[in-house]
């Protein structure tokens, strides 16, 4: 075997680490320039939702095709295209000269990015065979959050201040084109079965998800009645029907609606929009607080988001031992109780100039939340799933991720729509509510975290995965050719 080609399974994780660094570097950098970028381009509140949105929207609709086709084509292959893609989309995000150019542009670099996380999840369920390594390699994974989430606002703050917002993008092109290089490293692999595009589940997934951000967006504006934002609501509950119609007809669907028999890997979905959600919102709303109302600089406001980012840091490989020794239902308890505190202390305590040791807790409450509810969320998403399907697996946990953050700035950003940026009176009013909107979003994971942890949920996913397995063989057994002995991701 070559020497680039011999399995490396830490190094294999390093490199699939550094796709993430730059997807969630993106995320926190981009929070902390919204401000600058609403100053130089002249956009509206809606602006900034739409400069969020425009990549989520298209990053959480792409997710399942993008994983669906690694499974297909093969991994590697998907995860090189990707990094040439979100590193190419990047710099033309530096360039763009209106709002439109750069909402185009953070669209291709959608593109890119939905073959990179879930892409690389299954490649690390592919190269981590051991469940208690795997663990470990998952709380590793996470804890690359937490480090974007440390770097990134002073990061950013740092780019914005010295160079401007269109600096914040020009850090993707590096790191994206060094992890491209040490792809040579990453063993190819492949579904064992090929899997069918399902082009018609892929309209009905994008109609659902920008038919109703869109609605949630534009109805400060045109108002609930109107016949723009009441069109864009039925046709995303259309699609929603037609998803649940059409999928279970199709015997390679977009989305597999076996693996929700499973009470865990539906705990999952709900615990990653909920959370996300609340991290979108928390995001969005704490940094135009931060430079808005407290009148801070892009650096000082990064700082203060700091012992979040840090807690986030140190609490994520933390999480991801405890799932590897206790199992997931410890973390969730603990990140639920730690998201609904910080937002509650902060619903209870908002006013225009917020004590700053209440802030300094707050930060510090969400991030041990947010630090400790990745790592079971991840490791629940593709225990018990066949092998075979672990980028399907994996991707529907990421395109939960990103729905929930897609909504929890179209939620949070409608009610600061209503706030002019200018009369921080009517801002922290709005805030106010938008923070108890974050609060239900952490009482969502504790409650769901709590109901799909037990041993009835366990009972449920040990079905869930017995009735795969035997479908599987079943259709292995009706022949398309010659595939591949499937396993299952160990629980």
């Amino acid at each position: 075997m070559p020497d680039a080609a011999r399995p490396r399974p830490w190094l294999v994780l390093a490199i699939c680490c550094m796709s993430l660094l730059i997807v969630s570097l993106d995320v926190t950098i981009l929070n902390v320039a919204l401000p600058a970028i609403r100053s130089d381009l002249h956009t509206s509140v809606s602006g900034l939702q739409w400069t969020v949105d425009a990549y989520t929207l298209v990053l959480a609709s792409l997710l399942m095709l993008s994983g669906s086709t690694a499974d297909r084509i093969g991994r590697r292959r998907v995860f090189r295209i990707g990094l040439v893609v979100f590193s190419g989309a990047s710099l033309l995000c530096s360039l763009a000269p209106g709002l439109g150019w750069l909402l185009a542009a953070r669209m291709l670099q959608a593109v890119g990015g939905s073959m990179l996380n879930p892409v690389a999840m299954s490649i690390i369920s592919n190269t981590f065979t051991d469940s208690r390594q795997r663990a470990r390699a998952i709380g590793v994974w996470s804890g690359v959050v937490g480090i974007s989430m440390a770097a990134g606002p002073i990061l950013g703050g740092v780019l914005v201040e010295s160079a401007g917002w269109r600096a914040i993008f020009w850090i993707n092109v590096p790191i994206g084109l060094a992890a491209l290089f040490l792809t040579r490293y990453v063993p190819e692999s492949r579904a064992a079965r090929t899997r069918r595009a399902d082009p018609v589940g892929q309209l009905l997934v994008v109609v659902l998800l920008a038919g109703l951000t869109y609605a949630i967006i534009e109805s400060p504006e045109r108002g609930w009645t109107s016949p723009v934002v009441l069109g864009c609501t039925a046709a995303a509950l259309g699609a929603l029907l037609g998803l649940l119609w059409y999928e279970p007809r199709r015997t390679d669907p977009l989305i597999d609606l076996r693996f929700f028999r499973s009470a865990p890997f539906s705990g999952a979905t709900v615990i990653a929009v909920a959370a996300f959600a609340g991290l979108g919102g928390f995001l969005f709303v704490g940094s135009l607080y931060l430079q808005d109302v407290r009148g801070l600089d892009p650096l000082h406001a990064g700082l203060f988001m700091l012992p979040m980012a840090v807690m986030s840091l140190l609490t994520a490989p933390l999480s991801g031992r405890m799932v590897a020794t206790r199992g997931p239902r410890t973390p969730l308890l603990l990140a639920g109780t730690a998201l609904t505190a910080s937002a509650v202390l902060q619903a209870v305590g908002y006013a225009e100039h917020v004590p700053t040791g209440l802030l300094v807790v707050a930060f510090l409450l969400f991030g041990t939340g947010f630090g400790l509810v990745n790592a079971p969320i991840t490791n629940t998403a593709v225990s018990g799933m066949p092998r075979a399907q672990a980028g399907v697996a994996a991707a529907v946990a990421s395109t939960s991720r990103q729905v929930g953050q897609s909504l929890g700035v179209a939620v949070t950003g409608a009610l600061m729509a209503g706030a002019a940026h200018t009369d921080p009176a009517a801002f922290t009013a709005a805030a106010r509510t938008a923070w108890w909107i974050i609060a239900g979003c952490g009482v969502a994971v504790l409650v769901t975290g709590t109901l799909t942890s037990g041993r009835w949920a366990r009972a449920t996913a040990e079905r869930a995965a017995e009735r795969l397995a035997a479908e599987e063989a079943a259709e292995d057994a009706g022949g398309n050719g010659i595939r591949e002995t499937k396993g299952t991701v160990d629980a």
